[in-house]
């Protein structure tokens, strides 16, 4: 997995991130790792477009989504 540094932070930043890491238990790595997850997540507009566009694509292969209500009605009748 990469690595990343960040250099020329600013004390009082680095105090407060220390301090934050300390109230939810964890190191300062797994605090920054968990921020920067956190941000690095798609919006609401991001992921719509990326399902929009595999729709699109597969509506344009022609193909279609089977019925779950048949294959839930045989399942049911196991």
């Amino acid at each position: 997995m990469p690595d990343v540094l960040i250099r020329n932070i600013d004390k009082e930043v680095l105090d407060r991130l220390k301090e934050r890491a300390k109230h939810n238990n964890r190191s300062l790595q797994e605090e920054l790792k968990e921020m920067l997850e956190l941000h690095a997540t798609p919006d609401l507009e991001e992921t719509r477009n990326r399902v929009n566009e595999i729709l699109r694509k597969y509506k344009a292969s022609e193909k279609s989504f089977p019925d779950s209500g048949e294959e839930l009605s045989k399942d049911r009748e196991r």
